[in-house]
């Protein structure tokens, strides 16, 4: 059972799936709950994969039976060693051992390189808490709740995206939730209202490519509603600016009339 590369579809009933999580856990649970309580079909949850030994996330995957493997991987990692390089094939060993149709990376923590991803193009789906384009890396929450505070941006996301290269949360967009964010929020209030999207929009996603969608469908509609915003943004700027050209006019007009009659 596997991705047919020519098309993108899903070839076979039951999409098998491999979860990388380094932390809490609960987009992993929110998956297995969904699966358990038949709001997701077809899908099953064949491993869980972590780098931080003690993980949450470890927990709640032998809960539910799913095998997990933690790989703690050696300190100061630098890019493109030869020590990334090992750990990176170990980890795409044991994900390919499971034969997975897709992996989501459901607060996975660390970088990614081209030894693992290479073995699973098209495949490596990633959850980031922001818009696209905006805050990527860690720490998305917190450093958009201080672009807010300093009057920079009025709201924040959540997006799903594949994950092709090593570039970071930049990856061709898959879904996007657009998520307000109010004065009255403190840091976790935000946090709450954004995990709850995130949890939302991981369900969806997987329960659209559970019922046999293309990976370009997907992105034909996500990038069919990101048209309709970008227009509905551009004419409102435009009206923005013809309504400020206006005042100006009447403004000069005002002031030439006040002119003449010096």
């Amino acid at each position: 059972m596997m991705v047919e590369l020519d098309d993108n579809r899903i070839s076979d009933s039951v999409l098998r799936i491999v979860v990388m999580a380094s932390g809490e856990g609960s987009n992993l649970q929110a998956l297995i709950d969904a699966i358990e309580s038949g709001q997701i079909e077809n899908m099953r949850i064949e491993a869980l994969l972590c780098d931080q030994p003690g993980a949450h996330c470890i927990e709640r995957a032998i809960r539910h039976g799913i095998p997990s493997h933690i790989l703690p991987a050696p300190q100061k990692l630098k890019r493109h060693s030869p020590e990334r390089r090992c750990y990176d094939e170990r980890l795409a060993a044991i994900a390919d051992s499971y034969k997975p149709d897709f992996i989501f990376l459901l607060g996975w923590m660390r970088l990614l390189g081209q030894t693992f991803l290479e073995n699973f193009p098209r495949k490596v789906i990633n959850l980031h808490p922001a818009l696209p384009g905006t805050f990527p890396g860690i720490n998305a929450i917190e450093r958009a709740f201080e672009a807010f505070n300093q009057g920079k941006i009025t709201n924040t996301g959540v997006m799903l995206h594949l994950v092709p290269d090593e570039g970071i949360d930049s990856g061709p967009v898959l879904s996007v939730a657009e998520i307000p964010i109010h004065k009255s929020d403190t840091l976790s209030i935000l946090e709450e209202r954004i995990h709850k999207i995130e949890h939302l929009e991981i369900v969806k996603l997987a329960q659209r490519l559970a019922h046999n969608r293309s990976l370009e469908e997907i992105q034909g509609r996500e990038m069919q509603e990101a048209l309709r915003t970008q227009d509905a943004q551009e004419t409102q700027e435009a009206q923005e600016t013809q309504d400020q050209d206006i005042s100006r006019e009447k403004e000069s007009e005002h002031a030439s009339r006040i002119d003449i009659g010096i």
